[in-house]
């Protein structure tokens, strides 16, 4: 027989408030979705396994490769040249540029492009120069 629940809230279970708890009745404790484990009637003796259980493995972080490197490069690359390209056709309007007593007229986000390819490549030259010199220096220690 199931008494009436009564629906305040509380953090006590049943048992701890002195209320008898009926095995039959639903609990207020969160069920899973499997259904319970039928005891076996065959075996006489308790289904106990002194063995502690078998942890589970540890997860395995993958370390990115070389591949998936590049194609996060690629894909960044991508977008750096939408955004160059939208900037470019937005910024149309010719200008004259003088340099080593020449005039030229380009479109504005055209000579900005250039003038920013001039200087990834200026940073390129200075990296390559100090890269060599650190090999250099590495291989003289070696020896």
């Amino acid at each position: 027989m199931s008494t009436p629940r009564d629906d305040r809230a509380t953090d006590l279970h049943p048992a701890e408030l002195g209320v008898p708890v009926d095995p039959s009745t639903p609990s207020d404790e969160p069920t899973t979705h499997q259904p319970p484990a039928l005891p076996d009637l065959t075996d006489p003796t308790p289904d106990f396994d002194p063995t502690p259980a078998p942890t589970p493995a540890p997860h395995v972080k993958l370390k990115p490769t070389r591949i998936s490197g590049t194609w996060v490069a690629v894909i960044i690359a991508i977008f750096v040249l939408i955004f160059l390209l939208v900037f470019i056709l937005q910024n149309l309007a010719g200008i004259t540029i003088h340099f080593l007593g020449g005039a030229f007229t380009l479109p504005l986000g055209v000579a900005l492009l250039f003038a920013a390819i001039g200087g990834a490549l200026l940073i390129a030259l200075i990296g390559a120069a100090r890269i060599m010199q650190l090999r250099r220096q590495t291989k003289r220690a070696l020896r």
